[in-house]
C-alpha cells in the first residue's frame, strides 16, 4: 500500500490567504430584492455575468439568491443580459488618422497608355490565337 500523502501546503498556497467577506454579511442584508438595482450591480461584471462565489465571498444559499434576483431582474428590464464592450483587436487600420477619422483617399493615377479593342486590332483573327496557345503549351 502507498502512503497517504499530505497534501496542506498546496491547498494553502492555492487559497492564497484570507477568505473573502460577503458584502451580505458586512452590511447585514437578509432579504435580496431583485428590484434592488444597485444591490444586484455590486454581484455583477461589467459584461452583465454574475460574479462567482469565490470573488463574491457569498455562501451557496446567497449565490443562489443573487443568481435569481438578478435573472428576475433581467426578465424585467431593469438589468441587461449582456453589456458589450467594444475594444479594437490587431493593428489599427491605415485608413484613419490619428483622431479615428477617416482620412481621405489618394486619387488614383490613370494610365496614359491607350490600348485598342480586340474587335479592332490587325490581324486577330481566331486561327492565330490558336497557333499562339498551340506554341505556349
Amino acid at each position: 500500500m502507498k502512503p497517504k500523502r499530505s497534501t496542506k501546503p498546496r491547498d494553502a498556497a492555492r487559497r492564497g490567504g484570507k477568505k473573502k467577506v460577503s458584502v451580505l454579511n458586512s452590511e447585514k442584508i437578509d432579504y435580496i430584492d431583485w428590484k434592488d438595482v444597485n444591490l444586484l450591480r455590486r454581484f455583477m461584471s461589467d459584461r452583465a455575468k454574475i460574479r462567482a462565489r469565490r470573488v463574491t465571498g457569498n455562501d451557496s444559499q446567497q449565490q443562489r439568491e443573487i443568481a435569481r434576483a438578478i435573472k428576475n431582474a433581467r426578465e424585467m428590464a431593469l438589468l441587461p443580459y449582456t453589456s458589450r464592450v467594444t475594444t479594437q483587436r490587431g493593428r489599427p487600420s491605415r485608413d484613419r488618422d490619428d483622431d479615428g477619422d477617416r482620412r481621405p483617399r489618394a486619387p488614383r493615377e490613370e494610365s496614359t497608355e491607350e490600348f485598342e479593342p480586340l474587335e479592332a486590332a490587325e490581324g486577330a483573327a481566331p486561327a492565330d490565337t490558336e497557333e499562339l496557345t498551340e506554341v505556349e503549351s
